[in-house]
């Protein structure tokens, strides 16, 4: 079992439209996943703006079972990358 202080870190996201993005992800942790894409299921777009100032996100959980990071859905990189076209996890790696 993780403990929330090994959960990865989101060390970079660049979806500006995501509500939870202010210079980088605020939401307390994001799950990953396990659409065609590796996707940010935490991604939101509304006119308010959520999450928690000066915090760094972390991943929660991870549904990409397919993911070399992956171990009983839960992330095990060191940190990861989610990017502006589809708000996708850019650490994803196929098994």
């Amino acid at each position: 079992m993780t403990s929330a202080v090994q959960m990865p870190p989101v060390e970079e996201c660049t979806v500006t439209r995501c509500s939870y993005n202010e210079n980088g992800c605020r939401a307390f942790a994001i799950t990953v996943g396990s659409s065609a894409h590796a996707r940010c299921h935490t991604f939101v777009e509304m006119p308010v703006r959520g999450g928690i100032e000066m915090l760094v996100a972390q991943v929660g959980a991870c549904q990409r079972a397919d993911c070399r990071h992956n171990s009983e859905l839960e992330c095990h990189a060191p940190g990861i990358r989610v990017g502006e076209e589809s708000a996708d996890c850019l650490t994803y790696a196929p098994a």
